[in-house]
C-alpha cells in the first residue's frame, strides 16, 4: 500500500528557507551517513547515492528531508517523503528504508530530531494548545506532514546555533520546544498529542514496546504483557497491530533480527552465533526468518551492506 505524500504546496511558502536549510545541513555533514551534532537530540543524515533495502529501527523522532527523497516501508505500507515534507515517528518501529533520490552533487539530506515525550507533555500543559480538527488518514505510528514556513524557520535557527557552542545549552532547548509547538499546531499534531496522553491507546502501546525492548531476548507472553498495561490480550493485540502493522510477537522477532544483523555487521559474529545470542535455538530457523525479513540470507545480505559502505 502506498501512503501518498502531502501536496508540495508547503514548499512554495518557503522559497528562501529551503535552500539555506540545504546549505546548513551540507556544512554539518562532512561524511556520508549519520552525523551527530553538538546537541544530543539533533543528528543529520547525508547519502551521496541511492540505496535500497536498508533495515533500520526508527526511534520516536521527526525526520525532515531538505533534499532528495526516501521511502520507509512498514509492513506492506510505503511512506514516500521528500524535500519540504517530514516523517513523524511516534513509536519505536523496525522498518526497511530506501533512499530513492541522491547523487554526489545533490545528496539526500535529512534532519532528525528525537522526540522528548516529557517535553511535549509539559508544552501541552503550559500552552493549552487546542486539539486539531483534522485526523490523519493512517493510524500507524508513522505519518507524513508538510513542512510549514514557521517550522522551517525554527529548524534553520537551530542549525545556525551549532556555530555558537556557548549559546547552545541555553537556546537549543527553547528551539526544540518551539519545534514541537510547530508540529503540535500543524495539521497532524493530534498524533503527537496522542503519544503523551497517559490514558490513550498510543501511550499504552508505547509502554508495551518499551517492555518488549527491555526483555527482547526473553520469551514473550502476551497475556502477561496485557496485564501489565491493564488491557485485555485481544485489545492489546488489536491496538498494537493497528499502530505498528504487526503483532507483539512479530515485533519482538523483528527487533531480534535487527539486533542479530547489527551483531554480524558491527561485531563480526557469524550468523549462527548472532542467531543464538538473540534467542534462536535453530540456525536454520534463524536463516529462514532473516531471509524473509531482509530479502536475502545473512551472508549475501551482509555482503551487500558492506559493498554499500
Amino acid at each position: 500500500m502506498e501512503v501518498s505524500p502531502v501536496p508540495p504546496a508547503a514548499i512554495a511558502t518557503m522559497p528562501t528557507l529551503l535552500p539555506e536549510l540545504v546549505q546548513q545541513v551540507r556544512r554539518a555533514t562532512p561524511l556520508a551517513g549519520l552525523n551527530q551534532s553538538a546537541w544530543p537530540a539533533l543528528s543529520l543524515l547525508r547519502a551521496d547515492h541511492t540505496a535500497m533495502h536498508l533495515p533500520t529501527v526508527y526511534e520516536p523522532s521527526l525526520c525532515i528531508v531538505v533534499q532528495g527523497s526516501k521511502r520507509a516501508v512498514l509492513g506492506d505500507e510505503n511512506y514516500q517523503y521528500d524535500a519540504g515534507h517530514f516523517l513523524v515517528v511516534s513509536l519505536t518501529l523496525p522498518v526497511i528504508a530506501h533512499i530513492t533520490e541522491a547523487t554526489p552533487d545533490r545528496p539526500y539530506l535529512c534532519i532528525r530530531l528525537g522526540i522528548d515525550t516529557a517535553e511535549v507533555a509539559e508544552l501541552l500543559l503550559a500552552s493549552r494548545i487546542p486539539a486539531a480538527h483534522t485526523s490523519p488518514s493512517s493510524e500507524r505510528g508513522l505519518y507524513l506532514a508538510p513542512m510549514s514556513a514557521p517550522l522551517a524557520d525554527v529548524l534553520l535557527r537551530l542549525l545556525r546555533l551549532l556555530d555558537q557552542p556557548d549559546d547552545l545549552p541555553v537556546l537549543a532547548p527553547l528551539l526544540m520546544r518551539e519545534t514541537f509547538f510547530r508540529v503540535l499546531t500543524g495539521p497532524l499534531g493530534e498524533r503527537l498529542r496522542e503519544l503523551v496522553d497517559a490514558n490513550g491507546h498510543a501511550r499504552r502501546i508505547a509502554r508495551a514496546i518499551d517492555l518488549i525492548k527491555h526483555r527482547v531476548f526473553e520469551p514473550l507472553h502476551v497475556p502477561e504483557l496485557a496485564d501489565q498495561l491493564h488491557m485485555s490480550a485481544s485489545s492489546l493485540h488489536h491496538r498494537f497491530k493497528q499502530l505498528t502493522a504487526m503483532s507483539p510477537l512479530q515485533f519482538q522477532k523483528q527487533l531480534r533480527l535487527h539486533e542479530a544483523r547489527r551483531l554480524m555487521l558491527s561485531e563480526g559474529l557469524a550468523a549462527a552465533q548472532a542467531g543464538h545470542q538473540v534467542g534462536y535455538g535453530s540456525p536454520s530457523q534463524f536463516s529462514r526468518d532473516y531471509r524473509r525479513l531482509f530479502g536475502a540470507p545473512p551472508r549475501r545480505s551482509l555482503g551487500t551492506a558492506a559493498a554499500m559502505g
